[in-house]
């Protein structure tokens, strides 16, 4: 048999393996059952019918494309080039090479945020989806002020320090009107100052912020391994 007779050939997926590819799908973006029913508009229900290699129908399929963002809604309506478990254990690999799985903590006092602010001197702060312009802005506002604070922490007295639990909380409860809801993370990285190539790395603790929708956030994120850090 030659090369091109195994490849593998573009065919509709069986209901078996439509479970086996939203399974994967669902997994690798850590998102639960539930997650992904709620980003569909399926409920619980079909979705776990699908995933136990039930037929489906062709709005759950549309339905489910959208939720995966598949540029084309009938992706999962037409011929598929299924990955061999070669193939597979591949992608998985190199995923685990790239990325580091953090777990996702709820994030929703002023105060909660300051004292991370003071035990990081790095962060990585981004938005999960696409915000409003009014949400946006707030968010950067709220990155600018806890980045600010950072800075210089050490100046505040504990009673002044209220001021800026304060500034923190209204922009997290503006955020939270607007729909967005905060989650952290904290990852403890090897860093290397300097140009030299020869230097020494040196530990450092960084915080994650990311905004997600409200009522759709993750229990995990998947982050870059190697990413540009705010000092």
């Amino acid at each position: 048999m030659n090369a091109t007779e195994q490849a593998p050939q573009a065919r509709l997926l069986t209901p078996a393996e439509l479970a086996l590819c939203v399974r994967l799908f669902r997994e690798m973006r850590q998102w639960s059952q539930e997650q992904l029913a709620e980003i569909s508009g399926l409920n619980v229900r079909t979705l776990q019918r699908v995933e136990q290699g039930q037929a489906a129908s062709l709005d759950t399929r549309r339905a489910l494309a959208r939720a995966f963002e598949f540029e084309d809604v009938d992706a999962l309506n037409k011929p598929f080039t299924i990955p061999t478990a070669e193939e597979l254990k591949a992608q998985k690999e190199k995923f685990d090479r790239e990325y580091v799985t953090l777990t996702a903590l709820p994030l929703t006092t002023g105060k909660q945020l300051a004292k991370l602010a003071e035990i990081h001197m790095m962060d990585l702060s981004e938005t999960g989806f696409e915000l409003s312009r009014e949400a946006d802005e707030t968010f950067a506002e709220l990155v600018d002020y806890f980045r600010d604070y950072r800075d210089c922490a050490d100046a505040y007295s504990e009673s002044t320090k209220f001021e800026v639990y304060d500034e923190l909380q209204s922009r997290i409860d503006a955020l939270k009107t607007l729909g967005v809801s905060l989650r952290y993370a904290e990852r403890k990285m090897q860093v290397k100052w300097g140009v030299e190539t020869d230097a020494k790395p040196m530990p450092v603790s960084v915080l994650y912020v990311v905004a997600f929708p409200l009522g759709k956030e993750p229990d995990q994120f998947a982050t870059p391994k190697s990413a540009g850090i705010r000092l």
